[in-house]
């Protein structure tokens, strides 16, 4: 078995305004990285658009109609002062969520044995009926509810490395037991949210800030002692990754100094925790990451770790 790589060039397709961190150039410097030799045995394959059923598990149906619905002919409507619809974006989120969708579809069945899936827009920060924080749709929320419904999954965990806390994630998950999420991030930063005290109504929200200026060392004793654990002790069916690569210390949103080694390291001590409980099955899915060559360099090792598989 190998590792998956799921990706749509919808997702250049989403447009935002001049100097706009969220940009189509992140897909195309991960495209670019990934045409390496060293990357030719990856499965490719194209991201499929969401069933909306499959949307709505996670989002209010009322609130998917309505992005529809405020879609632009033309030109850019703004959600709010970071979140942007172009005439495409729907078409690109859609994809993203589906993206998501076919790796658990892939993992869960055997075909591969983990995946990453680089689309965009993002999607920690999306609430049930809220779109912020350059997301829509919650694509790691959905990836996981998926995981529960369609291939019987009793329990599935969520890491999220991104240097913003994933607020939709925990907002989702916040009264479920069968969801854990656990999140390193900067605080405090947007949305302000994923205190140490957050713990869920079943204390199944592991929240681990970090200040800025941390590093490597902070970062790993932070997984090492208190998430790694909690994930282990969970002993879930599948685990997810909200990947984002904004926590480099290239990155122009965040304050935090994470090396791609860091990254790599915490992807195989992920997949050392799959192998245990639920043979091997891991997901990943691109959020945050703005400064390009971080982004790319992060990736890079991020793959080439799924790849050692």
């Amino acid at each position: 078995m190998s590792t998956l790589y799921i990706s749509h060039s919808s997702a250049l397709d989403h447009l935002t305004p001049p100097g706009h961190p969220e940009r189509p150039d992140r897909i195309r410097v991960i495209e670019r990285t990934l045409e390496q030799a060293r990357f030719l045995r990856l499965i490719r394959e194209q991201a499929p658009s969401a069933e909306l059923s499959s949307v709505c598990r996670v989002h209010a149906e009322s609130y998917v109609q309505a992005l529809h619905r405020a879609s632009p002919a033309e030109g850019l409507v703004e959600i709010d002062a970071e979140t942007v619809l172009s005439p495409f974006t729907m078409e690109a989120a859609m994809r993203s969520a589906g993206a998501g969708i076919l790796a658990v579809d892939e993992v869960m069945t055997g075909k591969v044995k983990n995946a990453f899936s680089a689309m965009r827009p993002p999607g920690h920060h999306a609430e049930h009926d809220c779109a912020m924080g350059f997301c829509f749709f919650n694509n790691a929320a959905i990836a996981a509810r998926h995981a529960q419904f369609q291939h019987g999954a009793k329990r599935v965990a969520i890491l999220d490395w991104d240097v913003h806390h994933g607020n939709g994630i925990q907002h989702i998950f916040w009264s479920d037991p069968s969801v854990m999420y656990c999140s390193t991030h900067e605080m405090a930063l947007f949305p302000w949210t994923g205190y140490a005290s957050e713990h869920g109504e079943f204390d199944n929200i592991v929240n681990v800030p970090l200040q800025a200026g941390d590093g490597s060392e902070v970062f790993r004793t932070a997984l090492r002692e208190l998430i790694l654990p909690r994930i282990d002790a969970f002993a879930p069916d599948l685990i997810l990754i909200a990947a984002g690569f904004d926590a480099h210390w290239r990155d122009p949103l965040g304050n935090l100094n994470l090396k791609e080694a860091d990254f790599a390291w915490a992807t195989r001590e992920l997949m050392a925790l799959a192998d245990r409980h639920c043979h091997s099955k891991l997901v990943s899915i691109l959020e945050g990451g703005y400064d390009l060559e971080g982004l790319s360099r992060s990736v890079e090792a991020h793959v080439q770790a799924l790849m050692e598989a």
